[in-house]
């Protein structure tokens, strides 16, 4: 702008609510950071698969003459299905070391390599142990790209677009998984090896897509303000922005970004991991592993992991073709949420997913109960678990994402990636523990292993209506701010920012004299925006 102009420089705790095409450049960014989720889903639905599979069990399973098909052994099963939770609960345990002195990129970079290392063990071998290896070392993979990416987007994406980026995020995993579902239809009636090797070359694709896009993809602005690397972050912030968002604006919200991140550097100077647990972190600690670890309190893991093995143990006929049917549901259930999550606010969205999801498994449970295996049972079983993976997958990207938001910039990758390792660890447990409840061999429940997650879910409606506070539409060094001050959860969602409005106001005079504008008292600033909102 030209000098003999000037205007009043506007600010806002929040300065970047523009429409989503101003934010093209970003969000294309964050899309291939979600292919990530897109590696997770295809994952466990090709294991998934693969226990059902005459191909895979003809290696590492046995002829059962009772039941006149192949099977595997429980402990077999749950080993093949746990090797992987287990190396994603150590991955992410160490994400926060690494994080810290890497940042987000590299990590994204060091998965992608365990897992061309994981999927070439799987294809090559036919040795029980050297695939659990493989599984392993897969795990602390899928841990990365989960926990990298994730973090990459709380940190990147404008606060009004981080619930839609998530949404999208669910999509991806919905769209892996569909497409495992839909390999595992297509090879399982296949002879030998082939069956699973085929779908196990998928392993390649997306990491090797997102590996190339990260070479353009800049560090995360505010992992690399913690770590004093000013210029650096500006420019990357400004990568992330465009030329859409005017100099005000992003000002603004780097003046935000730098003076916060600052505060929280010189408040936690001791060990990281430590800090988490100090003071006002406490709080945010406990809320976040709490939410992160819904996704395991649910009952999503049995569903997710065992659908088809579980459809054909229950005599349900096409066990391959509902899972397809169920996975292509969840993606309609993601294509919801895009359309709602700007809009309502994430403790509803919390609360209602969490008690749908347990009706949706109180009512197959009570259904089985009464009739057993029949064709009432086994239509119910169908239709439920239809509308428990739609309720699921609409809802539960606001777990990662509201967990995400709850750490200080600071500390977010030691705090996210223990909750994330925390839940993986519950997965895995729920994982590990589900056989006995639905092999016939075992304890034969069935649909009735519906009955723990119902009292699960009511159990967490509670907690979200108690503990958990509202954060739509924040920045992260809003949120910091209203932790810092100790509001309660009744006060988050209309507590007015003060500190971070003259961050914002800091940069907005910057702006200003850059551009040659006339610079108005911080104050005078402040009061012309009060009396206008």
């Amino acid at each position: 702008m030209a000098a003999g102009k000037s205007r009043t420089a506007v600010i806002s705790a929040n300065p970047l609510k523009l429409d989503v095409r101003s934010h093209w450049q970003c969000l294309t960014i964050c899309f291939f950071m979600t292919l990530s989720t897109f590696q997770y889903g295809l994952d466990y639905a090709l294991i998934g698969g693969f226990l059902s599979m005459p191909g895979f069990l003809e290696v590492y399973g046995y002829y059962d003459p009772k039941l006149k098909k192949w099977n595997i052994d429980a402990t077999v099963q749950q080993l093949m299905s746990s090797f992987v939770t287990i190396g994603t609960f150590v991955g992410s345990l160490l994400v926060g070391p690494i994080s810290s002195r890497f940042g987000r990129k590299h990590g994204l970079w060091a998965a992608s390599i365990l897992n061309a290392i994981a999927a070439i063990i799987m294809i090559s071998t036919t040795n029980l142990g050297a695939m659990y290896a493989a599984r392993l070392i897969l795990g602390v993979a899928v841990g990365w790209f989960f926990t990298f990416a994730q973090m990459y987007i709380h940190e990147c994406a404008p606060a009004h677009l981080r619930g839609l980026v998530f949404s999208l995020y669910q999509v991806m995993l919905c769209v892996g998984s569909i497409t495992g579902a839909s390999i595992d239809l297509g090879t399982h009636q296949m002879k030998g090896r082939k069956a699973y090797q085929i779908p196990l070359a998928m392993f390649f694709i997306a990491p090797t897509i997102q590996s190339i896009a990260s070479i353009w993809a800049p560090e995360s602005p505010r992992w690399l303000m913690s770590q004093g690397r000013d210029e650096e972050s500006e420019k990357a912030l400004r990568t992330l922005r465009g030329k859409a968002i005017d100099e005000h604006q992003f000002q603004a919200e780097l003046s935000e970004i730098r003076e916060s991140t600052k505060e929280q550097v010189q408040a936690n100077t001791g060990y990281l991991f430590m800090e988490m647990w100090r003071g006002t972190n406490l709080r945010r600690t406990l809320l976040c592993f709490a939410v992160v670890c819904f996704h395991c309190a649910n009952g999503s893991s049995w569903i997710t992991n065992y659908t088809t093995y579980f459809l054909t143990v229950a005599d349900v006929g096409n066990a391959f073709g509902y899972s397809v049917l169920l996975n292509c549901i969840g993606l309609v259930g993601c294509l919801f949420s895009i359309c709602f999550v700007r809009y309502l606010n994430r403790r509803t969205v919390l609360f209602w997913g969490c008690f749908l999801c347990g009706i949706f498994q109180l009512v197959p449970a009570i259904v089985w109960a009464a009739e057993g295996s029949s064709p009432v049972s086994g239509k119910t079983i169908i239709a439920f678990f239809c509308l428990f993976y739609f309720t699921y997958v609409a809802y539960s990207p606001q777990a990662w994402l509201v967990g995400g938001e709850f750490p200080n910039n600071h500390l977010r990758a030691f705090t996210y990636g223990s909750a994330t390792a925390l839940n993986f660890l519950g997965t895995w447990l729920g994982i590990f523990t589900a056989p006995y409840f639905i092999n016939p061999q075992q304890l034969s429940w069935s649909a009735k292993y519906g009955f723990i997650w119902f009292g699960s879910n009511m159990v967490l409606c509670v907690f979200i209506l108690i503990f958990v506070p509202e954060t739509k539409d924040r920045t992260l060094e809003e949120i910091h701010e209203m932790f810092e001050a100790k509001l309660p959860v009744r006060k988050f969602k209309t507590y007015v920012c003060v500190g971070v409005e003259q961050f914002a106001a800091q940069g907005t005079a910057k702006a200003a004299e850059i551009l040659g504008e006339k610079i108005y008292p911080q104050e005078e600033i402040l009061e012309k925006k009060s009396l206008t909102s």
